[in-house]
């Protein structure tokens, strides 16, 4: 029947067209799409026809760090579908079409980040740039711009287990066959011919899009995923330790007093990959080289700022950076530890911003006060407390280093096969043949750099065990590329240092590799970072700063190689 509605749909479009050929407008219609819709894709589900709808855009300009600015025009198809036998089950797709004469026989799913499943029309242009059809979900939460928090609990103390599965993986799944399909209907691909087919997303997306690939390995040809929020088990909770780090020294330093450290951080450790162009490149390097002797005591000074959207206003700052803020930044750099000293988890690299231990300035006592970490203290409050619509716990009274890791062993128990992630056995992915890029900023302040080396080293362990570190490196990039970005952020360049750069046509690289057999040694950069290294190899400046290598180093390996030897279990 759908066949048929096709036909007849395509009949109708051509007998109204200039040529053979169809136009834009053509397939942008509602019969169109209805005749189109991947009605059998799933079994269990029920696509909706009512629920389509079309809409022509022309001249739309998208810009993002994630792809080139581009104009083009495009077709906006969005459907529902329900979930047979549960009852107000509602979930929304959008797809966006490239013109028939453009289009080259991909689909591109996007992800989202922080709670949200999609990144609205920020992330999904990405698609049409490359000549394919893009695609995002709202996960069944409501809407689009309905954030899983809003949808994680039915009511206190009850965990709506279904929203839940769906933010883990399912919905991406579906999203993706159901993409794939009504790419094949739309532009009336032979059933012998390859749609290829793509993710790209960043942080909660990142992860979003590995979940696809430990699950589905045979859902994606490529794959670029960027800071992915692997282990939302210690993630989330980690958000916390820089707070409880603060509460145990008894000391809120004001945000200036911060900035200074990170500030002559980076002028320090600029110099240790062979040259001095304002990006820390070897953050590996960082520590054993820092003379905290020309941090203590500088002198920093802060203009008063008026508040802003999404901040308070703050005074003027002033003083000498203290030895209570050097004791809370090395405690903090140090990581999580419990109460025996053993390691919980890891911290950010020297050079990223302080964000979690941000603090709140008290305009009536005049003094900086604890700001506890929203996005740690929603999980808590939410996943752990059960308290619906919760965005944060209201104090950490009674918590310590303990808790926190308490907190993360229970998170891990109850939530690991659905939002940890870290399944590091990729042997049936790589036997479908498809490929990962994955970056990673290494001065991020949310995800922790060392969290994506570590799931890359325990991928190469339990892949090829019997060969040696850089035997099992060689053999995984075969399909499996890691990229940490020189002095980059969250999944973004970092104002703090200027010149670097994020790699702006990953997507376009994974492509080649797929489709042209075309594996990247580095990513393009620009300016003064002419290229991203691939891990394990480092940047290394040689010739006065003229000439980049990508070297190994066995100290690198090391700084970024921790024991989280406070678990039982494996922490992959």
């Amino acid at each position: 029947m759908r066949s048929t509605l096709l036909a007849s749909a395509v009949a109708l479009a051509c007998a109204t067209a200039s040529s053979a050929t169809l136009s834009l407008s053509d397939i942008c219609t509602d019969t169109y799409a209805k005749a189109a819709l991947p009605i059998d894709a799933i079994d269990g589900i029920t696509v909706d026809p009512s629920s389509v709808s079309t809409s022509l855009v022309t001249n739309f300009t998208a810009s993002s760090i994630f792809y080139p600015t581009s104009t083009f025009d495009y077709c906006n198809l969005t459907f529902a579908y329900s979930h047979n036998g549960i009852d107000g089950d509602v979930v929304n797709v959008e797809y966006w079409l490239p013109a028939p004469g453009k289009f080259k026989n991909r689909y591109v799913s996007t992800g989202g980040g922080g709670w949200a499943i999609n990144s609205g029309s920020s992330s999904i242009p990405t698609a049409i740039i490359v000549d394919g059809v893009g695609g995002m979900t709202d996960g069944g939460f409501g809407s689009f711009s309905t954030q899983f928090s809003s949808a994680a609990l039915l009511a206190n103390g009850t965990i709506n287990w279904q929203a839940t599965y769906m933010w883990g993986y399912q919905a991406h799944n579906e999203l993706a066959i159901l993409g794939k399909q009504i790419t094949r209907n739309i532009y009336d691909v032979p059933s012998n011919k390859k749609i290829y087919s793509y993710y790209q997303g960043c942080s909660e997306g990142g992860r979003e899009g590995w979940s696809q690939v430990q699950r589905f390995p045979e859902q994606f040809d490529g794959v670029v995923a960027g800071a992915p929020a692997f282990r939302w088990a210690q993630q989330q909770t980690n958000h916390l330790t820089g707070n409880v780090i603060q509460r145990d020294l008894e000391y809120y330093p004001p945000p200036c007093e911060l900035e200074k450290i990170m500030n002559l951080t980076i002028a320090s450790c600029d110099p240790l990959d062979g040259k001095t162009d304002g990006v820390v490149s070897r953050s590996d390097l960082c520590l054993a080289h820092l003379d905290w002797s020309i941090i203590e005591g500088a002198s920093y000074s802060c203009a008063a700022a008026a508040a802003s959207y999404g901040s308070s206003a703050t005074p003027a700052q002033s003083g000498k950076v203290s030895a209570k803020a050097i004791e809370l930044v090395k405690a903090y750099w140090n990581g999580l530890h419990d109460s025996s000293g053993d390691r919980v988890y890891f911290s950010y690299q020297p050079g990223s911003t302080f964000t979690d231990l941000q603090t709140a300035y008290n305009s009536t006592t005049d003094t900086w006060e604890l700001d506890i970490s929203g996005l740690g203290g929603i999980w808590i409050a939410q996943f752990i407390d059960y308290i619906k619509d919760a965005q944060n716990i209201d104090s950490l009274e009674g918590v310590d280093y303990d808790t926190l890791k308490e907190w993360m062993i229970f998170s891990q128990a109850k939530y690991g096969d659905i939002l940890q992630t870290t399944y590091p056995d990729l042997t049936e992915f790589r036997a479908a043949g498809g490929k990962v890029i994955h970056v990673h900023g290494e001065q991020d302040f949310s995800i922790p750099t060392a969290s994506s080396v570590r799931y890359w080293d325990s991928v190469r362990a339990i892949m090829y065990p019997n060969k040696s570190y850089r035997g099992g490196a060689a053999a995984l990039d075969d399909f499996y590329r890691l990229f940490l970005a020189p002095g980059c952020g969250h999944c973004g360049t970092n104002a703090y240092q200027p010149n670097a750069v994020w790699p702006q046509t990953t997507l376009q690289t994974v492509i080649e590799w797929v489709e042209n057999g075309k594996a990247p040694d580095t990513l393009t950069g620009s300016g003064d970072i002419e290229a991203i290294c691939r891990w394990p190899f480092r940047p290394l400046w040689t010739n006065s700063g003229k000439k980049l290598q990508c070297v190994y180093d066995q100290n690198s390996v090391n700084a970024f190689t921790y024991d989280l030897n406070a678990y039982k279990l494996p922490v992959y």
